[in-house]
């Protein structure tokens, strides 16, 4: 029960760093600021907190009893969700600074915390917000 709860709050903090890491993207994008390191490194928060959720959650799937076709579907669309939130971090950390820009970072965690909000959902009776025993 202690994986469970722990994958479960997790979710929270991984929900609060997408929001705040699609934000600071806007909020670059709209006001047309020059790119700075704190957008990488905040997206790369919000990705590691998926992964760290994506190894919690393989670990209750291991040792918890039952599986069923939709939690299949949960696991794919969360190893999905960590890799899209990696991936502009990654690419971005490789650019020159005068080529990188914030609109990246905002399509990237918007599809992540789509897949994330999917995810959850996929899970029957589940809801983002709301908990599950």
């Amino acid at each position: 029960m202690f994986i469970y709860h722990t994958h479960s709050g997790i979710r929270y903090l991984a929900i609060m760093f997408g929001l705040i890491t699609l934000g600071m993207a806007l909020y670059g994008v709209a006001t047309r600021r020059p790119y700075v390191n704190r957008m990488r490194v905040t997206a790369g928060v919000f990705a590691v907190i998926l992964q760290v959720n994506l190894l919690v959650g393989l670990a209750l799937l291991f040792t918890r009893r039952g599986f069923y076709p939709a939690l299949g579907m949960h696991v794919l669309l969360m190893i999905a969700a960590a890799v899209v939130a990696q991936l502009v971090p990654s690419v971005m950390r490789r650019r020159p600074m005068e080529e990188r820009t914030y609109l990246p970072h905002a399509i990237g965690a918007a599809a992540a915390l789509a897949l994330v909000v999917f995810g959850i959902l996929a899970i029957p009776g589940a809801s983002v917000f709301g908990s599950r025993l």
